[in-house]
C-alpha cells in the first residue's frame, strides 16, 4: 500500500542514559513506513554527539540538542515527544519551555516528574528505593568541581544484560556493549531547579507506556510515578517487554505510538 506522507505526524524520539539515537533503529523505519516523520536525537555526550559527559553539567545542557530542535520548528508545528527512561526528564524540560509545540508526550517506562515537587523528586525516590547492590557492576565516577560536583554513570555488562536487555535479542545487547557512553542523572543540578509549572510542563497531554517485565524501573515504581505525576491522560501496557521495549517488543511499541498519534494528534500537512 502506498503511504501518504503528507498526512503524517512528527515523532521526536529521545533515548535513555548511556544510549543514543541508534537505540530507535527498529522503531524509526516502522513509524516512517506508516507515513510519519521521525526525528531521533542524540542528547549531549550521547551517541555521536561530540561532547564528553565531563563537559555537561546540567539537565538543560544535556537536553540542548532537543531544545535546539524544538526552537527551530516551523511556526504552528507540533510534535509527538517520546522519551525512554531518563529521557522523560529531557521531555519535561522541553515541555516546560515549549508547551505550545508539543501535541502529546509519551513516557516509555520513563521518569515522569510532577509539578508539586522539585524536578529531582522522582529520581531521588528511585535512588532511595534502589538498594546499592541492585546496581551490580554499574560504575559511578565523580567529575565537576568542589563548588559544583557531578557524578557520571556507566552501565556494566552484568547490569545491562540482566536489568535492561534480559528479554531483548542478543544482537541488540552487542550494540549497547559497542556503543554505550557514560551518562549522568544530574541529581546535583535537578535538586536546585524550580518546580515544573502547571502552565508549561503540566499543560501538555501525557501518556505513559508501562513495560511489565522491566527490571530496571520495575512496574511498581512505574505505577507509583504515574500516580505521583497527577497528569497522565492514559496508561498503556506492553506485555513481556523488558526495559528496552524498542528492542524486545518493537512491533507492540510502534502499535502503541501509532494509537497515540491517532487519538491525540491532529493531522499535520507539510
Amino acid at each position: 500500500m502506498e503511504v501518504d506522507r503528507k498526512q503524517g505526524r512528527h515523532f521526536v524520539l529521545v533515548h535513555g542514559a548511556c544510549h543514543g539515537a541508534w537505540s530507535w533503529y527498529k522503531v524509526k523505519p516502522r513509524l516512517e513506513a506508516a507515513g510519519h516523520r521521525v526525528t531521533a536525537l542524540d542528547m549531549a555526550a550521547s551517541g555521536i554527539n561530540r561532547k564528553q559527559i565531563q563537559e555537561v553539567h546540567s539537565m538543560h545542557e544535556y537536553s540542548q540538542p532537543l531544545l535546539e530542535m524544538m526552537a527551530a520548528l516551523p511556526p504552528n508545528e507540533k510534535v509527538i515527544l517520546v522519551g525512554h527512561s531518563l529521557g522523560g526528564l529531557n521531555l519535561a524540560v522541553a515541555m516546560e519551555k515549549f508547551p505550545e509545540k508539543v501535541s502529546v508526550a509519551v513516557f516509555l517506562t520513563a521518569f515522569i516528574p510532577d509539578t508539586l515537587h522539585r524536578p529531582s523528586y522522582v529520581l531521588d525516590q528511585y535512588v532511595e528505593r534502589t538498594p546499592n547492590d541492585a546496581w551490580l557492576d554499574t560504575q559511578f565516577s565523580p567529575y565537576g568541581s568542589s563548588e559544583k560536583p557531578q557524578n557520571s554513570m556507566f552501565f556494566g555488562p552484568e547490569f545491562t544484560s540482566t536489568k535492561l536487555y534480559q528479554l531483548s535479542p542478543i544482537e541488540d545487547l552487542e550494540l549497547i556493549y559497542a556503543l554505550a557512553r557514560p551518562a549522568s542523572l544530574f541529581l546535583e543540578d535537578l535538586v536546585e531547579l524550580k518546580k515544573f509549572s502547571k502552565e508549561g510542563y503540566g499543560s501538555v497531554t501525557s501518556v505513559f507506556i508501562r513495560c511489565d517485565k522491566d527490571e530496571a524501573i520495575r512496574k511498581e515504581f512505574q505505577q507509583w510515578m504515574i500516580e505521583n505525576s497527577g497528569g497522565v491522560k492514559e496508561v498503556m501496557n506492553i506485555k513481556d517487554a523488558d526495559h528496552m521495549a524498542m528492542f524486545s517488543k518493537p512491533e507492540e511499541l510502534c502499535a502503541c505510538l501509532l494509537e497515540v498519534a491517532h487519538k491525540y494528534v491532529k493531522l499535520l500537512f507539510y
